[in-house]
């Protein structure tokens, strides 16, 4: 067997594998002799039919099969040992006719080829690095729902305008028959909030849902239905009040800090303002981590520049998928792939030119740290360390669970050097306008 390759330029290749018989023949004519001795053919005793008969009826199929396999192994080993860095796989070129009862045999592959480049962190233009901060506004606000969280209920004859209402939501044809509770501060709509407003319980009411509630969700929570179904809904349900309680926000002090942090970890309002600003913007950075990470990422693609063998992509996507594509459908799917394959390369740089590795040590303490969170959100706060091995052992055996936390540490080994590496430029931002800038 010879294998040779033609570097057409510096991303297209043809490799040229020339396959003679004695490749082949030994391994032919075994598998012919096994079939020969299992054949089971009218007319002959089993292991006793011609050979002639069994390469007639076998002799092709055998040949092509094991001239492939030949091929293949051969071809990816050329491919491993002469440290070709290929992109989607090698495309056969077609040979209008193809003679399969001739003793030697030439094959030709396309390759595209990986571009050579550099990748660099230190952009000439900076990347914005948001650092999101609680400011006293959204501190205020976040203490006024725990304390309104913690407090008590007090019963009231009549509808106020702070009250939360517990009643019955009906509508025959909606076939809405649903009991729950509306905060009239949640009410959006002056016309409702009129109508309920110094009435007591037994009384009903009318109410349009179109602009009830300030949100979408406050108003699917109270009819009971899915909130596709509350968006649209425009109609009068009858609202009958069963009580009526304001709710008296907690004090702050002692007992509520406890019930919060635990006892003696907070001691005064100022304390409780401080661990809440940090509790806060530690949830605020995996927001601000992600948006650095696509920002960095969006900045690669960007500035690193290299050629991509187009057409041979184009080629590759028509021939490999499920079904052919047409030329225009390739281009189409190439398009919209290119922006992800020129990333791919230039994070497979970046990994290569910094040495990151991930090792099974690290992955197992990553699983371990990940089924810790999930378990601390079920109130299973510390769980044994044989408990941790060993659902991370049942973890670890689901290859694509492995392959998603493989990405997951891999995006924050990244994210660890973009952080150390990369020209950024930090920014002070509250999470409103985070949230401006970011989202629009």
């Amino acid at each position: 067997m010879n294998i040779s390759k033609e570097q057409i330029d510096d991303l297209n290749a043809v490799v040229k594998v020339n396959i003679s018989k004695e490749d082949y023949h030994d391994k032919v004519e075994k598998i012919l002799k096994d079939y020969r001795r299992q054949a089971n053919i009218p007319g002959f005793r089993k292991g006793q039919v011609p050979m002639g008969l069994i390469k007639k009826q076998y002799g092709r199929a055998v040949l092509v099969d094991e001239v492939n396999k030949l091929l293949q192994d051969n071809l990816n080993k050329y491919l491993n040992e002469e440290k070709l860095d290929v992109l989607g796989n090698p495309l056969p070129k077609q040979q209008d006719s193809f003679d399969w009862d001739r003793e030697e045999f030439s094959f030709e592959f396309e390759l595209g080829l990986a571009p050579e480049f550099e990748a660099t962190l230190k952009t000439k233009k900076p990347v914005t690095h948001y650092k999101i901060v609680a400011d006293k506004k959204m501190i205020d606000e976040q203490l006024e729902r725990i304390r309104k969280q913690y407090g008590k209920l007090v019963s009231k004859k009549d509808v106020g305008k702070k009250d939360e209402v517990t009643g019955t939501f009906f509508n025959e044809a909606e076939e809405i028959d649903h009991k729950s509770t509306l905060e009239l501060d949640k009410i959006k709509s002056k016309k409702a909030l009129e109508s309920l407003l110094g009435k007591k319980a037994g009384e009903a009411v009318t109410l349009k849902t179109k602009g009830l509630c300030k949100e979408d969700y406050l108003l699917s929570g109270a009819l009971g239905i899915n909130r596709d179904k509350a968006e649209k809904l425009d109609i009068e349900v009858k609202f009958t009040i069963d009580e009526i309680n304001e709710r008296q926000p907690a004090e702050l002090n002692q007992e509520l800090f406890d019930k919060l942090f635990g006892k003696d970890k907070v001691t005064s309002e100022k304390a409780l303002k401080e661990r809440l600003k940090t509790d806060a913007e530690k949830q605020f950075e995996q927001q601000s981590d992600q948006k650095l990470l696509n920002d960095v990422t969006e900045r690669l693609i960007e500035t690193t520049k290299f050629e991509l063998p187009t057409e041979f992509l184009k080629k590759w996507i028509q021939m490999t998928g499920e079904k052919p594509l047409s030329p225009e459908e390739a281009n189409d799917e190439y398009e919209k792939s290119e922006k992800g394959l020129r990333y791919q390369l230039i994070e497979g740089k970046i990994i290569k030119d910094h040495n990151i590795e991930l090792t099974y040590d690290e992955l197992k303490e990553f699983t371990k740290g990940f089924i810790k969170s999930q378990m601390a959100q079920y109130g299973q706060m510390n769980p044994a360390e044989e408990e941790l091995d060993a659902i991370a052992g049942r973890v670890m055996s689901n290859q694509e669970e492995v392959k998603r936390l493989s990405e997951q540490l891999m995006s924050q080994k990244l994210l660890a050097l973009y952080k150390e590496k990369a020209n950024l430029k930090v920014k002070e931002v509250t999470y409103e306008n985070f949230v401006k800038e970011v989202y629009g």
